[in-house]
């Protein structure tokens, strides 16, 4: 009777481990998340569309669409009568559209902004050979999982008043710019993590290009460049879409980033999402969480479709050798080539590593001089701080033991997942769908429902539940970082030789020992990486954190940095330095233990599914 329980509970193994990682998501993720979008349709227990209606019929929040659906018929006359009289303002109040309409175009600029400083990038990668491409292809991704806070206190650093920009400048006599807070600022923070994303993806797609189509196209006569427009450019195509769309998706929900650099003049949706918080508006927040998480969740949705539909394009075809990027002989048409690429690295250099490289420096210097005070502020703070102010060592440990518990719950959950949408049945695009949501849903939305559903405490069976802050963070960190496990194990399974499964299974094995002792070991690679971004992730977030830990004694780095901003910019920059080794650190901890981060790039990404 044992064995016969056994053996069946062996066969349903992989859907008990699937509805076992659909509860664990519920429970963190989709419970929490659902109690922020009921404060939006209910108001003191009573069923409303009071606080969407607000938002929706509100000119601030939606512009002249809200003027419209607030009163239909006023706004088609007064329009039609302003187009009479005044066709120029007419215009303008059509150009009008609200704080929505603003996200939207600075995540509109940011994505052609990541997208134009990424090909390029794509192009060198993939096109060329060079020592040290495979390193440098590794370290694409790495812009991608540093800690959003720390990369505004850089850009402070750089582009600040009292930034090494300025100083540049003022040493050769030239005027001081003023450029924080400013949209620009913004559009090139978000290149800075997206474009790397952009490249990365592009180039799995590009290394992955049929060769003999582009031969066959020369042999018929075509050009170089007709033949990269007709033949290249199509196959890349996909690529270049999946990547501007997940770079939509993330600039949309933005938040460090924009706080920081923006300031109140160049607020987004989730900035005033957080604002409502921190005013106990949950109504209105939960009704601005509800509309941006629409947009975000659509077009997630979408890029997940269309990457199952384009992700095995070029899974047989023969790979085009790469060029020498340094030949052996020089022609003109070679050394344009190679001015455009150190031109290239020279962009690179500005956006990628000045700010970094500010911060380190503002951290050791006051007004060019050499100095550690900014450390030694650290240190004071640590031995003299008061009971209520942020002190770099429990930070740094709270950011330790937050990553540590985090790979306890994105690992496991991750892989399982990654398991489950590698497999064909009907439905799976909705799985996979819904399994990714916590990629598009803000941190400030989780961190506001995990506060609300779980912090607070809910009523279940006559007993009440509730989980302190830390745990909390736990599950937001755990809910953020395991897509990023399932986004790298699961495009390696999905290319496993079925064959080796298949004749595991002949032998005897079970579905499930068929996975553990076949399956995984193959993509042992991809777990590791999965988990050293998750543990990274987990050490940079700031958005669902900074919620979860008002008031506590939770605070982790990016916290702390945040807090420190608000007095002079040395103290910031040298706890940004001290996030900037930790996460270094941790993620190359991770790496060696287990081994590299999934080859050396020369195949992987599958025209997207690596992609991260």
């Amino acid at each position: 009777m044992s064995r016969g329980l056994g053996s069946r509970l062996r066969s349903r193994a992989l859907p008990l481990l699937a509805a076992a990682t659909a509860l664990l998501l519920v429970a963190l993720f989709y419970y929490p998340v659902a109690t922020v979008l009921v404060d939006a349709v209910v108001v003191d227990g009573e069923l409303t569309a009071a606080p969407l209606a607000a938002v929706l019929t509100s000119e601030f929040y939606l512009g002249w669409v809200g003027r419209l659906l607030a009163d239909p018929v006023g706004f088609a006359g007064y329009l039609a009568g302003t187009m009479l009289a005044d066709p120029l303002a007419a215009l303008w109040t059509l150009q009008t559209l609200g704080l929505f309409g603003f996200t939207a175009w600075q995540a509109l600029l940011s994505t052609v902004a990541s997208v134009a400083l990424g090909l390029p990038g794509a192009w060198v990668l993939a096109r060329f050979e060079f020592r040290g491409r495979r390193t440098l292809r590794s370290l694409t991704i790495l812009p991608f999982i540093l800690p959003s806070v720390m990369v505004a206190v850089g850009f402070y650093a750089t582009f600040g008043a009292s930034g090494t920009l300025n100083a540049a400048l003022a040493a050769v006599g030239l005027p001081r710019l003023n450029l924080l807070p400013s949209l620009t600022a913004i559009v090139v923070a978000h290149a800075f993590y997206n474009a790397p994303l952009v490249t990365r993806v592009v180039a799995a797609s590009w290394e992955q290009v049929d060769a003999s189509a582009v031969e066959t196209a020369r042999a018929l006569g075509a050009s170089p460049r007709r033949a990269f427009r007709d033949v290249v450019a199509p196959q890349l195509l996909p690529a270049v879409l999946m990547g501007a769309t997940l770079t939509f998706v993330f600039t949309f929900a933005s938040f460090p980033i924009v706080l920081a650099l923006g300031g109140a003049r160049y607020a987004t949706v989730e900035v005033f999402v957080y604002a409502a918080v921190q005013q106990l508006d949950y109504h209105e927040a939960a009704a601005l969480a509800t509309l941006e998480s629409g947009v975000s969740l659509t077009l997630t949705a979408l890029y997940l479709r269309y990457e199952q539909a384009t992700t095995s394009q070029h899974r047989n075809a023969r790979k085009q050798p790469r060029r020498p990027l340094l030949p052996a002989s020089w022609t003109p048409k070679r050394t344009a080539v190679r001015v455009a690429v150190a031109g290239y690295a020279v962009v690179v250099a500005a956006v990628f590593l000045a700010p970094l490289a500010s911060m380190v420096y503002g951290s050791l210097t006051v007004d060019g001089q050499v100095t550690l005070d900014a450390y030694r502020f650290l240190l004071q703070r640590q031995v003299s701080g008061g009971q209520f102010q942020v002190k770099p060592l429990p930070a740094v440990k709270n950011s330790l033991l937050f990553g540590a518990g985090t790979l306890v719950v994105a690992l496991p959950t991750g892989v399982a997942m990654a398991v489950v949408t590698t497999r064909r049945f009907r439905g799976r695009w909705a799985v996979d769908a819904l399994s990714m949501a916590p990629l598009a849903v803000s941190g400030i939305v989780v961190g506001l429902g995990l506060l609300r559903g779980l912090v607070f405490g809910v009523t279940l069976f006559g007993y009440r539940i509730s989980v302190a802050g830390p745990v909390a963070i736990v599950a937001a960190h755990g809910v953020a970082a395991y897509p990023f496990v399932v986004r790298n194990v699961a495009p390696q399974l999905g290319r496993l030789d079925r064959s080796l499964v298949e004749s595991a299974r002949a032998l005897g094995a079970s579905r499930l020992r068929a996975v553990v002792d076949v399956e995984l070991p193959l993509v042992w690679p991809g777990v590791v990486a999965g988990a050293a971004f998750a543990f990274a992730i987990s050490i940079g977030e700031f958005d669902a954190t900074v919620v979860l830990a008002e008031g506590g004694g939770a605070y982790t780095m990016p916290v702390a940095v945040e807090r420190f901003i608000g007095r002079r910019l040395g103290p910031a920059t040298a706890m940004g330095t001290v996030l900037l080794v930790v996460t270094a650190a941790s993620f190359l901890v991770i790496e060696r233990v287990g081994g590299g981060l999934g080859g050396d790039g020369d195949g992987g990404g599958g025209g997207g599914g690596g992609a991260l």
